[in-house]
């Protein structure tokens, strides 16, 4: 064997199989063609599909650069590696994918080719599901658990939001993210992973918490990480979520790339749209797709409940300042049962402050935004909790009439943000964008108030006093926020 390898060099389809220890495992195609000195052909790691671009070398001791187009950009790979008898030894040099060395072994020709297009559907509304009238409140695994979440995780999660105070504040979801999927059985079933023994068993335990359970997947045929996503299977999974129990469906753009264009995802969304609403259950629908093609025009068309207006959110200053200011201009489209997500909290994941935490919050609730937590709620010190179930922070956000916010007074990096409330009092932001304290001075009717409010209540230091004169100044401190409600 090692004789036939050596002659026909790396031309082949390789496989290079990377258990995930639970049962499922990445793989990772290099389909190459040898001439001489040059190397050709493509690399598929799960929903990534490259085209070498580069080569150098021969069986003994080779280099392999290769390139995939996206919509926003370009993604690059590159690997060093040496054909050993059947065997190729791989170290990736650059790029994305697995960092761990692979070796990859020959496997029957077509073997990883990307499955046949289905054609989406012509587009057509999707009918409202009813629910989700004001921005869903919850929990989700990705942003401090990523692929290491599993059952008895999300078990002692649910218990500590029934105990926490975060359910009676509202958050009631409990969202796995990606990794809990497994593989289909012969009619096509999906079935959760090693991770996740027994998906139904789950859902009723968070049930009897009262809190609901979510879900993740993907309209492509892999997830963003490389596991089985719903391509061709959206009706049958909607199935299996409804009998599981499940109550919100997380529906990423991530595996859809390699089958689909991006002018094409609201017919595809509204696929999955269309599956849970004849499930009869009533199941959230989320759609994950950054903010590509103007989701939130058509959005609520292919049956969502809330969508991504942008990219990941990262737990920092620069990303979430960089992310909630720049909303201001999308909240019109918000309304009852469909709403802008800017993406999930970082509240208490360790990398900023209490401050910055609460201009945070402040932010997503003044947009009118889903607060979907993404801290691990188990153990958090008093302070996150805090700032996670204000009341009377929360109330703007839950706000029944959502009003959109206005930018009403700006100077500097410092200004002001307007909302109107159902009960007709308003809720006023004031952010100080800066590192460095500010005061902050105005006058009542430069930022729309007609005349000095009678109450003034600082909802994050539970303050109340009585409006008196014309004017209003406070001192802000660095990238921090005064969250007022004026009667």
């Amino acid at each position: 064997m090692a004789g036939i390898s050596a002659a026909s060099g790396l031309t082949g389809n390789w496989l290079a199989v990377t258990p995930n220890g639970d049962g499922t495992a990445q793989r990772t195609y290099f389909h190459l063609q040898q001439q001489g000195g040059r190397i050709t052909g493509t690399i598929r790691w799960t929903l990534h599909l490259f085209s070498i671009t580069a080569s150098a070398g021969g069986p003994e001791n080779f280099t392999i650069a290769a390139a995939m187009p996206l919509s926003w950009g370009e993604r690059r790979v590159a690997y060093r590696g040496t054909l050993a008898g059947d065997e190729l030894h791989l170290t990736k040099i650059s790029g994305f994918g697995p960092d761990l060395p692979l070796i990859a072994r020959r496997a029957p020709p077509g073997e990883g080719d990307l499955p046949a297009r289905i054609e989406p559907p012509s587009v057509h509304p999707v009918r409202d599901n009813g629910l989700a009238r004001t921005p869903p409140m919850g929990w989700n695994s990705w942003n401090k658990f990523a692929n290491r979440i599993d059952d008895a995780t999300v078990r002692e999660i649910a218990a500590a939001m029934a105990s926490n105070g975060m359910r009676d504040a509202g958050y009631v979801y409990v969202n796995i993210d990606d990794t809990w999927e497994g593989e289909r059985d012969s009619g096509g079933s999906i079935h959760p992973n090693s991770k996740f023994p027994d998906m139904k068993a789950l859902a009723d335990y968070v049930h009897s918490e009262g809190l609901k359970l979510g879900i993740y997947s993907s309209p492509g045929p892999d997830t963003c990480e490389g596991y089985e996503g719903s391509y061709g299977h959206e009706e049958q999974d909607a199935r299996t979520y409804a009998a599981w129990g499940v109550d919100y469906v997380k529906y990423d753009w991530c595996g859809a790339f390699t089958v689909y264009k991006d002018s094409e995802m609201q017919a595809v969304y509204q696929k999955m749209g269309d599956a849970l609403l004849a499930t009869g259950r009533p199941i959230v629908f989320s759609l994950c797709q950054y903010g590509v093609g103007g989701v939130w025009k058509w959005g609520p068309e292919a049956g969502g409940n809330l969508w991504r207006t942008g990219g990941d959110i990262s737990d920092s200053w620069d990303s979430v300042s960089r992310i909630g200011f720049a909303q201001i201009e999308l909240a019109p489209y918000s309304r009852p049962g469909h709403w802008n997500d800017p993406d999930m909290l970082e509240v208490g994941n360790g990398h900023m402050t209490d401050v910055e935490y609460r201009t945070h919050m402040t932010l997503w609730s003044m947009l009118a935004a889903p607060l979907i937590a993404g801290n691990d709620v188990r153990n958090m010190p008093a302070s996150i909790r805090d700032i996670l179930t204000n009341r009377d922070v929360i109330a703007i956000d839950q706000d029944q009439a959502a009003r959109p916010p206005k930018r009403v007074w700006r100077s500097g990096r410092q200004e002001v943000w307007s909302r109107e409330l159902a009960d007709g009092d308003v809720a006023l932001a004031v952010f100080n964008r800066a590192s460095e304290s500010a005061r902050v001075a105005f006058a009542w009717k430069r930022v729309g108030i007609a005349k000095t409010p009678s109450q003034i209540r600082d909802l994050w230091r539970h303050a109340g006093q009585n409006g008196s004169g014309p004017e209003y100044s406070v001192e802000v401190p660095g990238h921090g926020v005064v969250l007022l409600r004026l009667r």
